[in-house]
C-alpha cells in the first residue's frame, strides 16, 4: 500500500500521550495514529449521514434549474407529508 506524509498540530499532551502508549505497546507513532485513523474513519463511514451523503453527485446547473422549477411550480398540498415511516439502519 503507498502511504502519504502529512503533518498534523496536536495539542501536547496529546502528542506526548501518543508517544507514551505507541512506547508501551512497542508501535511507532506513525502505526497507532495509522490504527487509530483507520478505526475512527470506519466508524464515521457507518454513520447513516455519511452512508447517505457520500456517492450523491452534485447536479448540473441545468438539472439544479430543473428541480427548482419544478418546486416553484408545486402547491401546498404538492409539499405536504402523504406519509412518515422511521427506518432505523
Amino acid at each position: 500500500m503507498a502511504t502519504k506524509t502529512i503533518s498534523i498540530k496536536l495539542d501536547e499532551t496529546i502528542a506526548l500521550d501518543i508517544k507514551q502508549v505507541a512506547g508501551v505497546f512497542n508501535m511507532s507513532v506513525t502505526d497507532l495514529i495509522s490504527n487509530a485513523v483507520r478505526e475512527y474513519l470506519a466508524e464515521l463511514k457507518r454513520d447513516p449521514f455519511y452512508r447517505l451523503t457520500a456517492n450523491v453527485q452534485d447536479s448540473s446547473d441545468e438539472e439544479a434549474a430543473e428541480i427548482l422549477t419544478e418546486i416553484d411550480g408545486s402547491t401546498d398540498d404538492d409539499m405536504s407529508t402523504a406519509f412518515t415511516k422511521r427506518i432505523n439502519i
